[in-house]
């Protein structure tokens, strides 16, 4: 998930260059110790103690001067910075830079982080000095963490204090082989420090206002590179065309129809590997290696960012490498009122098979 990552870290930045007349800050710092998940046989071998590490945030705070920001109960953005000491050398430790987002409830005493970047990994897969380490194929890799907290902020002259869960998600995005990835879940501890005095800020609320919108059209086209689950077989260019109508049912989402066609040319080569390395199977060399889907999503408004959430099934499949059902998780930034660039991680359940770059028009 290079996925979302651009695409979080440069909104964060460019937000945070704005508004300089409110300048409302925050930094916290949380030490975090869990347990890596047990997702997958191939990663058992590698689990061998307790995951530990901090990651250090700074935040903006919202107000309410633009719209958005009284939709979603004045949420935070910013940055973070997250080192994991994984307890063990094969597998390596892990340092990552993010961009997030913070929202309250319960009288914002219950914080959710949303956040999205891209992390080191200081011992990646080499088949000569490290063929163990099955979890990350590439040094450089998407990641993903959420974090639920108990926030109390400003308890003693702007400092106060958190706990809670957090689960983060490294992973490869089948970008190179092996990429069986990691899932750590663990209970975090931190304080948290307020910059500025906010008290004399008041919210800014806004009425609701009916919305309405016709149903758009909307053409994407995606591309990348991937490699299929075989180690060293090779990256591969693909090519994804998506055509699909969206319908806004308010000013935070809209529901969406459309369709895909798939263009994998790693696929292509590992049908071609597959009927001769597996040839007493049967596997049909000549099986077409394109595929079409069709799928209902949901589209969430941030601002001049968006979260795209899919899910889709094939009509037309011959490879039927994955089965019928596939999921598409992105993020995509509206550089005009119609046309987006964005980045999406395309799923089938558990099993990534491709992190998208789009280009995007909606008329």
């Amino acid at each position: 998930m290079r996925f979302l990552t651009y695409v979080f870290v440069f909104f964060s930045f460019s937000m945070l260059a704005q508004e300089k007349n409110l300048k409302q800050y925050t930094v916290d710092v949380s030490y975090f110790y869990g347990s890596i998940l047990p997702h997958h046989t191939n990663i058992l071998h590698l689990i061998k103690g307790h995951p530990e590490g901090a990651i250090i945030s700074f935040n903006r705070k919202t107000f309410g001067s633009k719209k958005w920001e009284a939709w979603y109960n004045y949420p935070d953005y910013g940055l973070s910075f997250q080192a994991q000491n994984n307890k063990n050398p094969e597998l390596g430790n892990l340092y990552g830079l993010y961009g997030h987002f913070n929202f309250y409830f319960l009288s914002r005493r219950l914080q959710l982080r949303v956040a999205q970047g891209i992390a080191y990994n200081s011992n990646p897969y080499d088949r000569e000095t490290n063929y163990r380490n099955l979890a990350y194929g590439a040094r450089y890799m998407p990641s993903t963490y959420f974090l639920i907290n108990y926030h109390k902020p400003n308890i003693w002259k702007g400092f106060g204090v958190q706990a809670g869960v957090n689960f983060v998600h490294h992973s490869n995005a089948n970008l190179k082989s092996p990429n069986t990835s990691t899932n750590t879940i663990a209970l975090n501890l931190g304080v948290n420090y307020e910059l500025s005095d906010s008290d004399s800020v008041a919210y800014i609320k806004h009425e609701k206002e009916k919305f309405t919108e016709p149903i758009r059209y909307n053409l994407v086209f995606r591309s990348g590179v991937n490699e299929s689950d075989l180690v060293e077989s090779g990256q591969y260019p693909f090519y994804v065309a998506s055509a699909y109508i969206d319908k806004r049912i308010n000013r935070k989402s809209a529901l969406q129809l459309g369709a895909d066609v798939f263009w994998m040319m790693y696929l292509k080569e590992f049908i071609r590997y597959q009927a001769i390395a597996y040839y007493e199977l049967n596997y049909d060399a000549n099986a077409d290696y394109r595929r079409v889907g069709v799928f209902a999503g949901h589209e969430l408004f941030i601002d001049k960012l968006a979260v795209d959430t899919q899910i889709g099934y094939y009509v037309y499949d011959p490879s039927n490498k994955f089965g019928s059902i596939y999921q598409r998780l992105g993020a995509k930034y509206y550089l005009t009122k119609n046309v987006s660039a964005g980045v999406s991680l395309k799923t089938h359940v558990s099993r990534a098979e491709a992190l998208e770059f789009s280009l995007g028009l909606r008329l």
